[in-house]
């Protein structure tokens, strides 16, 4: 091996349940850029759900098979990264938690833990990463997930690699970091005070005359994009991700077809 090859840290990608299941783009992008930053990334197979659904359910059983399965999934890796705030947040900030009656998971939960990181984040604050060389003339707002935010400190990093965009304009809402109201399982349990979170927020998208919604989290993505639709606001929806490695291009937005027409 060579010794660039050498440098180079090596990366787990995580690539969440639903970038999985509804928007593999998503993990494509996160890969273009990890390894344009100078990582080798690599897809563990055996991963699984971060467990969060369980654990915000209060079904920590559950929550904690899924993560003894991670401890061996992810062990090895210089580093953890995932397209993802909740994801990120729930590795980092409430996985070690679920070990503390036994002191040899909790260890290694723990070290998990300390080399996870949501991907902007790791981008910016680990890689020293600037962004490629892309262009995109609209003009986008972006949404502040509330776990990447508020668990991880996640704010000023999209921002600063969306500046490096060609002809992106990026308007801010008056709200940014007012939650969406999807809150993973909050969204199926109190319904009608999700839908009043949301049409505030798509009411707040829309004030900015943004042609584009930029957030790094797919959960709350979904439900924006559905909402948006719904009330036939002409916003197009995207993760960071797929604009930061110029990928508009490859794929619709969310929830529209090829066509650029609601799916």
């Amino acid at each position: 091996m060579s010794e660039a090859a050498a440098a180079r840290p090596r990366v787990a990608l995580f690539v969440t349940c639903l970038a999985d299941l509804y928007r593999p783009s998503v993990g494509f992008a996160a890969i273009r850029l990890l390894e344009a930053a100078g990582c080798t990334v690599e897809v563990p197979r055996a991963q699984t759900c971060c467990g969060q659904p369980a654990y915000n359910s209060g079904d920590h059983e559950t929550a904690r098979a899924l993560a003894e399965g991670l401890l061996t999934a992810l062990a090895g890796y210089d580093y953890v990264v995932a397209p993802s705030g909740s994801c990120a947040g729930m590795l980092r900030k409430h996985m070690p938690g679920l070990f503390e009656a036994d002191p040899d998971l909790r260890f290694r939960a723990d070290a998990i833990a300390a080399k996870t990181f949501e991907l902007t984040s790791f981008l910016v604050d680990v890689m020293g990463f600037s962004g490629l060389d892309v262009a995109l003339p609209q003009r986008a707002t972006y949404h502040d997930s509330c776990a990447g935010l508020r668990e991880l400190g996640v704010k000023e990093q999209p921002r600063a690699l969306l500046s490096r965009v060609e002809g992106l304009e990026l308007v801010e809402m008056d709200t940014p970091e007012v939650c969406c109201g999807f809150g993973g399982t909050f969204c199926v349990k109190h319904p009608d005070i999700s839908a009043r979170m949301v049409s505030d927020k798509t009411a707040d998208i829309a004030s900015t005359g943004a042609d584009l919604l930029l957030a790094g989290d797919l959960g709350c993505l979904l439900n924006m994009a559905g909402r948006l639709t719904r009330e036939g606001k002409p916003v197009a929806v995207r993760h960071v991700a797929e604009v930061l490695a110029g990928m508009t291009g490859e794929v619709p937005p969310i929830g529209r077809g090829r066509d650029g027409s609601a799916a």
